[in-house]
């Protein structure tokens, strides 16, 4: 017998992985290759479900607000993801979508890789259902300004957080 919070659970805008469980350490796969860090540096398999029915695109951001740095540091920013798709494979590259520069100053993928004894970092994978079908914007627009212009068309979100330290 299903309660009315089974109703309402299976009815929430859902992001998922079968790489990344929430607040849980990220695998090595998505973990940096470079600055002293030897992972994959491969972005994680995500899947979405239950987007608002006026869904028009989604945008991913893989975002560390941890970083020694104003604002925090961005991994990953994917935006005019065509709202057909609700997964994408691990290190896929969705065909329509526009990846921006990151923090690293290459678009695509940057896995985790925080300062030596600096602690737990949260990184924060989100999936947004937009109002709009196209965001226009440049690959080389500052990341904070890609997720400003993504919050204000932001309908709905879901995050899933990795966790990941350097000892």
């Amino acid at each position: 017998m299903s309660s009315t919070l089974d109703k309402v659970e299976e009815n929430i805008f859902k992001l998922t992985s079968n790489e990344i469980k929430n607040n849980e350490i990220l695998p090595q796969a998505q973990v940096y290759n470079g600055f002293g860090c030897t992972g994959g540096n491969v972005s994680p398999q995500l899947s979405w479900t239950n987007p608002p029915k006026n869904t028009k695109s989604y945008a991913i951001i893989c975002h560390d607000p941890d970083a020694p740095k104003e604002n925090g540091w961005y991994h990953w920013l994917v935006i005019n993801i065509p709202s057909n798709i609700t997964s994408i494979k691990q290190g896929e590259k969705i065909k329509g979508a526009t990846e921006t520069i990151t923090d690293f100053k290459t678009t695509g993928f940057g896995g985790a890789c925080p300062p030596k004894g600096h602690g737990i970092h949260h990184y924060n994978f989100t999936i947004y259902a937009l109002n709009v079908e196209k965001l226009d914007i440049k690959k080389d627009t500052a990341p904070k300004e890609v997720e400003s212009l993504v919050i204000s068309h932001s309908i709905a979100k879901s995050t899933l957080c990795g966790l990941f330290e350097r000892k």
